[in-house]
């Protein structure tokens, strides 16, 4: 098969198309001839050697394809070869062909195409996983989600909205606030010219957002705090903006705050299937009634993995980019 190489740790140059050995199905696993692969922003980080794959897990980039099953073996019944379906991945998805557990085997939601579901599992299974299973939003809270235009941002304000939260967004540029509004959102920060806490105190009468979903970490760490509401979540899931800061506990004791920080790559296979049972039982009927729309900003050959990579670096995506073999 062919695969993305990462020939040493660096800039998108030391990416490379290459032929390479197929992958080995471990038990459990099938083979999915792949379709499209996601990208994300967790792929920039591991070619920089910032974030290793899991032990066990493919050193190749990629944490969601789709494709079709090829290769069943002892794990799964045969009747599922030639099936479409879309996968969670803790690594092997910018290639020709990846190995996936069948407890992350996904349906292709009705309505998208083989190649868009390359990029709907990974968003999907993190702003499920971590909206419901972990900050419990509810009907009516306030939502903040930072990146509003990234494909995490756009899915988690359909999925907010479906939940029946009220949603606020930032980002970096009109275009893609008013992206984040077609889509739902109804209050939109500039963070390059507004302070997000002083705006979510004003549209909240002082109270504060409820949840916030943040990809920045470290920079934003005091002001997410200083942003909540009384029992409010802040839930963490990405560290552009560094890993290490001061937190003042006593800013949460008052507020009877919490401060969550997940990953999904890391977690145990077995979770990693439940999430998946619940984004294809709860997720995918909203997507295929036209609830959740994926949003998809370009397709990409995947020997052309560099400029997708250059393109997400610089911000210049509003929703997924996929890569297509």
């Amino acid at each position: 098969m062919h695969a993305i190489t990462v020939t040493e740790h660096g800039g998108p140059e030391v990416m490379t198309w290459e032929k390479v050995p197929d992958p080995t199905p471990g038990p459990g696993e099938v083979i999915v001839e792949v379709a499209a692969a996601g990208v994300n922003r967790a792929d920039l980080l591991q070619r920089e050697g910032n974030y290793p794959p899991p032990p066990g897990a493919s050193e190749i980039l990629g944490l969601e394809c789709s494709g079709t099953i090829v290769s069943a073996g002892a794990a799964l019944p045969l009747d599922r070869i030639g099936e479409k379906v879309c996968c969670l991945l803790s690594g092997g998805g910018y290639a020709t062909k990846a190995a996936v557990p069948v407890g992350q085997l996904m349906t292709v939601p009705d309505g998208v195409s083989v190649v868009d579901a390359g990029g709907i599992a990974e968003v999907a299974c993190t702003v499920w996983s971590n909206l419901d299973m972990v900050a419990n939003l509810s009907e009516g809270e306030w939502l903040l989600i930072h990146g509003g235009g990234s494909g995490i941002g756009t899915m988690a304000i359909q999925i907010g909205r479906a939940l029946g939260a009220r949603v606020a967004v930032t980002a970096g540029s009109q275009d893609k606030l008013d992206r984040c509004a077609a889509l739902g959102a109804e209050v939109l920060i500039n963070y390059r010219e507004q302070d997000f806490v002083e705006v979510m105190k004003d549209v909240t009468g002082g109270r504060g957002a409820n949840v916030i979903l943040d990809n920045m970490g470290a920079a934003y760490l005091e002001r997410n705090v200083d942003a909540l509401a009384r029992d409010g979540r802040l839930v963490i899931i990405g560290m552009q903006g560094g890993i290490k800061a001061e937190l003042n506990i006593a800013s949460l004791l008052r507020k009877n705050a919490s401060v969550h920080a997940t990953s999904l790559r890391g977690r145990p296979d077995s979770e990693k299937a439940a999430i998946c049972a619940q984004v294809e039982r709860t997720v995918w009927p909203w997507i295929s009634a036209g609830i959740v729309t994926p949003v998809i900003d370009r397709v990409i050959p995947m020997s052309q993995a560099a400029e997708a990579h250059q393109l997400l670096a610089d911000g210049g995506a509003t929703g997924k980019v996929i890569l297509r073999p």
